[in-house]
């Protein structure tokens, strides 16, 4: 994926003066969830074959965790994608730090005493699949993750 590519968003589409179709960049998580949503939607379309509830509920809270850990401890967030495949949605998550999340070999014990955060790397090794991180060469690292999405009514 080419570092362009990843860094243009492209989130739902919105109306502009005179009809002309815009795309704003993802900034938020929750421009990133709007995003995920419709992506979702274009494979598991909700009138004719729905996603099923509990996987949509993952994919949206992986996509917070992402974009919010981006935010919070990675310099910012430099690129957000979303892709519809047959059997869920890939996403990848970029952002300005070099650095790696703690626990990225599994699932960090939980924080003791005050401290603040430390459950939504966590969250991610538990639910999405394909986790890898890639350092980029301008710097900055990249996070991949597959987060499988089934039609409604299939068995959990």
């Amino acid at each position: 994926m080419r570092e362009d590519e990843l860094a243009s968003a492209r989130p739902p589409r919105a109306r502009a003066r005179g009809g002309a179709q815009v795309q704003a960049p993802v900034a938020t998580a929750a421009a990133a969830r709007a995003h995920a949503r419709a992506v979702a939607e274009t494979g598991w379309d909700p009138a004719t074959r729905p996603a099923h509830e509990t996987d949509m509920i993952d994919l949206l809270l992986v996509v917070s965790e992402l974009v919010t850990n981006a935010l919070r401890h990675g310099g910012g967030l430099a690129g957000f994608e979303a892709v519809s495949g047959p059997d869920g949605i890939r996403l990848a998550v970029r952002d300005h730090s070099d650095e790696v999340p703690s626990g990225v070999c599994g699932p960090a014990p939980p924080p003791s005493g005050r401290a603040t955060g430390g459950y939504g790397w966590p969250l991610v090794l538990r639910l999405a699949r394909e986790v890898d991180i890639e350092k980029e060469p301008t710097g900055g690292k990249t996070i991949r993750v597959f987060m499988p999405v089934r039609t409604a009514g299939e068995p959990l």
